[in-house]
């Protein structure tokens, strides 16, 4: 069946790297994801997990420093820790329709998986939202 328009253009396709409405709207998350992800990160720091806007928001103590995604774990980045996504061959995270990249960058593939490599990849990541924090008035 067709959807009639009235004479308007269609509604344009979703950029694929906007990779969430996370912040902007609706986004999947699977929960069997999340909780391989929980249970991989807790090896390596105390964490806790906050569902926000369709995805997945994660902390270590009050550091925000990674966040799920449309079953994508994304790692808080800044000049110190870029280039080891770069190398990867790894994207940053897009919020949905926006041309600018948020500060976190997916995981490589097997990091995940691998509990020496993921606690390396996690103090980088909690360097870095350690140094984003922004000093309570």
């Amino acid at each position: 069946m067709a959807i009639d328009f009235q004479g308007s253009a269609p509604p344009p396709p979703i950029p694929a790297k906007s990779s969430l409405g996370l912040f902007f709207g609706a986004v999947s998350f699977s929960n069997s994801y999340r909780e391989h992800v929980e249970e991989r990160l807790a090896i390596v720091t105390p964490l806790r997990t906050r569902a926000m806007f369709g995805g997945v928001g994660i902390y270590s103590g009050d550091l925000f420093f990674a966040l799920i995604a449309e079953d994508r774990l994304y790692f808080k980045v800044d000049d110190t820790n870029r280039g080891d996504f770069q190398e990867r061959g790894m994207e940053p995270f897009y919020p949905y329709d926006s041309p600018k990249p948020m500060s976190y960058w997916e995981l490589p593939p097997g990091v995940l998986d691998d509990s020496a490599e993921l606690k390396l990849w996690v103090e980088k990541a909690l360097g870095v939202a350690e140094r984003a924090k922004r000093p309570r008035k």
